[in-house]
């Protein structure tokens, strides 16, 4: 067990962290209602409407998870200059979020995820998205804004959050990676399949088990943890990344880390038993918490257990939502 003082210790510099967060924002839009009759018109349920609700979504969960651990979060990212812009800032405002990473592109939609949930399951979901490129340009410029903070703030750890939406390029990568080395400033990866292997050098790497099978062009399934390991190594060597963590679903997490000596220290940690209601924004939560430990230079085990038990927290509840402080901390407490 890690005694509580230093689980308090943790959570204490925690909230001493700016982590910049680098990636794909959205609006997670709900309509919520009542089903309890089918449509005539074809098989399928009707939702009688009870609430509208919008929140921040995608990279943007990361920091609101940031900010929910008492840790200042600033995120930097390209929206279109839409009516859905106007919500997007508008909830980063009524949440205290510094607004100035965000760049916005004529050329471009602001990435909405309509959710449609019916007795508090979600029946539907219809997305308002582009997954066009940057242009060098565009990118360039996010960049300079990024540097802006890395030279102003004292950046504990820097996310790459990738959703496929097009801000992320090898081009932004690059230039990122080598500014976070010049100074020292760890890395961190929630990958998607186009960038996957353009994430040379940085500190860790969080895929999940069909991206880790996929973005090696494995043929077979990973189904035992001497599989994961193997695959797990493979992507660490290739990408020349120090630490990798992979996240299993019910089998909760495995991680690797290469010490200097070029030996390594793995494990697997167990999903912690949850009633399920949805996994949405599960990944969101893993990264940030991963993010802060390696902010506050904690071991590899232990990072990897509080990330573990964070992400099986969100999954309790319906929607996308940030994981609480303070019941991280209890379960923690009790559980670690």
């Amino acid at each position: 067990m890690i005694p509580e003082e230093r689980l308090k210790e943790l959570f204490e510099d925690f909230s001493k962290q700016n982590i910049l967060i680098i990636g794909d924002v959205m609006i997670d839009s709900y309509l919520w209602g009542k089903v309890d009759r089918i449509s005539p018109e074809a098989p399928v349920p009707i939702v009688s409407l009870r609430k509208r609700e919008s929140r921040m979504g995608g990279a943007a969960n990361v920091a609101l998870n940031i900010q929910s651990m008492g840790a200042n979060p600033i995120l930097c990212s390209v929206i279109g200059q839409d009516d859905k812009s106007h919500v997007f800032f508008d909830l980063m405002q009524k949440q205290g979020l510094d607004t100035r990473g965000i760049l916005t592109s004529p050329d471009r939609i602001t990435t909405t995820k309509f959710r449609i949930i019916g007795n508090n399951a979600q029946m539907l979901r219809v997305d308002e998205e582009t997954e066009k490129s940057l242009s060098e340009e565009e990118t360039l410029g996010l960049v300079d804004r990024i540097a802006e903070y890395v030279e102003q703030a004292s950046v504990g750890a820097i996310v790459f959050e990738d959703y496929d939406k097009g801000v992320i390029s090898p081009l932004l990568i690059d230039k990122v990676v080598q500014m976070a080395q010049s100074r020292k400033i760890p890395v961190v990866v929630d990958p998607k399949k186009k960038n996957f292997m353009n994430y040379r050098g940085v500190t860790l790497f969080k895929p999940n088990l069909k991206e880790l099978r996929e973005g090696l062009k494995l043929d077979e399934e990973l189904h035992s943890m001497e599989q994961i390991g193997a695959a797990v190594q493979l992507l660490q060597q290739k990408l020349e990344v120090q630490t990798a963590l992979a996240t299993l679903s019910e089998k909760g997490v495995y991680f690797s880390h290469q010490n200097a000596d070029g030996s390594f220290v793995t494990g697997n940690i167990s999903a912690h038993v949850r009633d399920i209601a949805d996994v949405s924004g599960a990944g969101d939560t893993v990264i940030s918490i991963i993010a802060l430990c390696m902010a506050s230079r904690t071991s590899v085990e232990l990072m990897a257990k509080l990330a573990n038990l964070a992400g099986g927290l969100v999954c309790e509840y319906v929607g996308v939502v940030p994981v609480n402080r303070e019941k991280l901390f209890l379960e923690a407490v009790k559980s670690l």
